[in-house]
């Protein structure tokens, strides 16, 4: 069943030990506003998917990123978010990885739930019921018209 929220209130998300993050819900609207972002339309068009993967995920979540904690400077003094930071932030691969399972990844689950198919009740398919006759291991089988001898023809005639 799919539930909605419809507080659609920001959560923070925790990224790593003391660092978290407090983001907008993952809705149409950013990521339609995100696709339309002046950085991911300026990838050149024969950039690798990597690439691509990276800017679209670095202006998600410049747009998605409200507040966080548990991030400072080089001096270890807290800083406020910032285009600049949150891509710093995101070139950390463990920080990258767990962005995606806990933020994008959600709303990939639902995609993917939504395109599944039920069960047909015929065809081959998991809800389908069986069509063969369950075998008996203790009834030897019987051998084949080859191993008998030559297969009768019909008469010709």
């Amino acid at each position: 069943m799919l539930t909605l929220d419809l507080t659609n209130a920001p959560r923070w998300h925790d990224l790593a030990p003391g660092v978290r993050v407090q983001l907008r819900p993952l809705t149409t609207a950013l990521m339609v506003a995100t696709r339309t972002d002046p950085e991911v339309e300026a990838v050149p068009e024969d950039a690798t998917d990597e690439t691509r993967a990276m800017a679209f995920a670095k202006a998600l979540v410049r747009r998605a990123v409200l507040d966080w904690e548990g991030i400072g400077d080089a001096d270890g003094v807290p800083i406020d978010p910032s285009p600049e930071a949150i891509d710093a932030l995101l070139d950390i691969w463990p920080i990258f990885e767990t962005f995606q399972l806990t933020y994008v990844s959600k709303g990939l689950l639902l995609e993917q739930k939504k395109n599944a198919s039920a069960p047909l009740p015929s065809g081959n398919s998991a809800g389908a019921r069986a069509t063969a006759r369950v075998a008996n291991p203790a009834k030897p089988t019987s051998p084949s018209r080859a191993a008998k001898g030559r297969a009768k023809t019909a008469p010709r005639g």
